[in-house]
């Protein structure tokens, strides 16, 4: 396999092949973020894609699932990523499941027929960073799009038949504006219901523009508790009506949390509220990890 750069996967492509479609993120800009910041967005050829694919085939044995990096593989036409997903079809009859990232951009140029085609090809779940529900954050973060874009675009990949998995990131909006933050957020994953959410932590590498900010002193990091009391009032403020996977157990966050909203909404808030109780329950700051 080819790999150039750094390479990124969801936690829960752990156990994927991961093959470069595309190299780097188109957009690029988020304050947070520096990810691709080593490298300038590119297209892979497809060529080179297909041979990476053969070279797998040739050399692993029950490929259960496939990762399309880089930061947003969606960006691709649909004609390119059938190419791709029909050699997989071919090549792995036995993987179950294709995954990409998507920015809310690529999926709204997308129309409902093509995402059922790709539906249809193999693509099974589609990942997407809204990080914030306030528009003041998506802004301040450069986020590149509005809080209805976002819903409208994980709506949309959820009517196709795609699972949507969507990541909100605690302690973005800073001391500041944490309680709009939680609000916002809690209630954009009510209209959204995406089939996953994951919530991170912030954490800062030096390399991420929001670190000159911090080190300035225009943004203020959250304490550990100030994250727990920013995760419990975004809960309080999630009213999702089918299942919905609650996922709080990265390596970046304090407290781990899981269970299926709304079923253990109540089980998961009074685990906060032990937490807040009892400060052992958070992880120390030397383990925590990106």
């Amino acid at each position: 396999m080819r790999y150039s750069g750094s390479v990124y996967r969801p936690p829960s492509e752990a156990g994927s092949l991961i093959v470069q479609v595309t190299l780097g993120c188109a957009h690029n800009k988020c304050t947070f973020c520096s990810m691709y910041k080593d490298k300038k967005f590119s297209i892979r050829p497809v060529e080179e894609v297909l041979q990476d694919l053969r070279w797998a085939k040739a050399h692993y044995r029950g490929i259960d699932k496939i990762f399309l990096a880089d930061g947003d593989a969606l960006v691709l036409p649909n004609s390119t990523l059938v190419r791709i997903l029909d050699e997989i079809r071919l090549l792995f009859p036995e993987c179950r499941r294709v995954g990409v990232y998507g920015s809310p951009q690529d999926v709204l140029r997308k129309t409902p027929e093509e995402l059922k085609e790709l539906l249809e090809k193999g693509i099974g779940i589609i990942y997407i960073g809204a990080e914030s529900g306030s528009d003041k954050v998506l802004k301040d973060i450069q986020k590149g799009a509005t809080a209805e874009e976002l819903i409208e675009a994980v709506r949309k990949i959820e009517a196709s038949g795609i699972q949507a998995s969507v990541t909100f990131i605690s302690g973005l909006a800073g001391k500041d504006g944490w309680r709009e933050h939680a609000i916002e957020t809690g209630k954009m994953i009510s209209k959204m219901e995406p089939s996953y959410i994951g919530l991170l932590t912030l954490m800062i590498d030096p390399a991420a523009e929001i670190y000159h900010d911090i080190q300035a002193g225009r943004f203020k990091l959250l304490s550990a508790y100030e994250v727990l009391m920013e995760t419990k009032l975004m809960l309080e403020n999630i009213d999702v009506k089918k299942k919905c996977t609650f996922r709080s157990n990265h390596a970046s966050n304090y407290l781990s949390l899981k269970g299926d909203l709304p079923y253990d909404k109540e089980r998961m808030l009074k685990q906060i509220e032990r937490a807040e109780k009892d400060s052992d329950m958070l992880k120390d700051e030397r383990f925590r990890a990106l």
